[in-house]
């Protein structure tokens, strides 16, 4: 990697080279229109499988974006930056608006993760330090938050075998520590300020915001508040679709399968149905100490960063100013070669300037 950043490659073999690297990593991310394996996958597999997908397996994607794509080739990431930035915001608000129609709360949550991560990938392309921090500790939160709410719907499926929305809700009245914890990450995960969800949106979505090339704000850029309102309002859309699956999952009129949960199913998952059930004559009890110890941790951490996210911040910082060093020329020069966009930047500057000078 050092040696190709050093290598001061062609512009043009820069472009194809990162085009070439996007289209992979997108395809792990996932992005639009290449994510349509996700849910899938967090549907077939099993809790621990879902859970490693969505703390680890898809990181490799957006931190190798981070790490190898933009170092390797700037040029070809300046000027792939809007394209890309489209295809963020697209799957934002896409991706929400699946979520509307699903009744199958771990799919509901595999959605919801391909509009999370489309918030952190436009924070990434923003090109700048605030929106890159912003992306980095968002990996972090999405693996905590959405990780968390898998081992949450896992642990209710060993208990009823069923995920549909439709047959099962108000888990509330049956297991109150199990919706104590549904019900904090799924703040974590809609960004609840005081939570850790809420600092990396913050970021991605002002770093877009700032990414205007205006003199103002110091950061030359492609994006702006036009690309932010959009992501904004797929944010939107995100919280309101956690909390109806809160309202109907969690509370509300308890609805259990006919069968009871002892019914017809797959029997693969027999014996963990044993085991979350000990101690409990029907199979449903609250959460056992075992899975407490392992959602404690979780939601402490959560709530460390969403309280003090300085630490982790500082810690991100000095990665993201060397990953980035080379941008704010590459975005200048990628600005000069397009002329629409050059001219809607000297009028930006113009504006500011008239201003300044009532100021003094």
């Amino acid at each position: 990697m050092s040696t190709f950043a050093s290598a001061r490659l062609p512009a043009n073999t820069q472009f194809w080279l990162f085009a070439a690297l996007l289209a992979g990593f997108a395809v792990k991310v996932p992005l639009f229109p290449v994510h349509t394996w996700l849910p899938l996958a967090h549907n077939q597999a099993p809790t621990a499988g879902s859970v490693i997908l969505a703390g680890t397996l898809l990181k490799l994607g957006t931190y190798g974006i981070f790490r190898l794509a933009l170092p390797m080739a700037p040029e070809g990431g300046a000027a792939l930056a809007v394209i890309a930035s489209i295809l963020c915001t697209v799957a934002v608000v896409y991706a929400a608006l699946i979520c509307w129609v699903q009744t199958d709360a771990k799919k509901l949550v595999a959605y919801s993760s391909v509009s999370h991560l489309g918030i952190c990938m436009l924070g990434l392309f923003a090109l700048n330090p605030v929106g890159a921090q912003g992306s980095v500790l968002y990996m972090i939160n999405h693996g905590l938050s959405t990780g968390a709410l898998f081992l949450l719907i896992g642990m209710a499926y060993e208990r009823y075998h069923v995920k549909d929305m439709d047959q099962i809700g108000g888990l509330a009245k049956r297991m109150p520590v199990w919706a104590f914890f549904m019900v904090f990450f799924t703040m974590s995960s809609i960004g609840l300020p005081g939570l850790n969800g809420f600092v990396g949106e913050y970021l991605c979505l002002f770093g877009t915001y700032i990414a205007t090339g205006d003199a103002k704000t110091g950061y030359p850029g492609l994006l702006g508040p036009g690309f932010a309102l959009v992501a904004g309002t797929g944010l939107i859309l995100g919280a309101m679709y956690m909390l109806l699956l809160v309202g109907r999952y969690v509370f509300g009129p308890l609805r259990e399968p006919k069968d009871d949960g002892h019914g017809k199913h797959d029997g693969s998952h027999g014996h963990d149905s044993h085991g979350a059930g000990h101690g409990h004559d029907d199979g449903h009890g609250d959460l056992t100490g075992r899975e407490v110890g392992l959602l404690v941790p979780l939601a402490l951490v959560c709530l460390f960063i969403g309280v003090y996210p300085k630490p982790m911040l500082q810690a991100i910082g000095p990665v993201v100013e060397r990953t980035l060093a080379p941008y704010p020329a590459a975005v200048e020069r990628t600005l000069k070669s397009q002329p629409q966009a050059a001219e809607a930047a000297k009028a930006e500057r113009k504006q500011a300037e008239p201003k300044e000078d009532d100021r003094g």
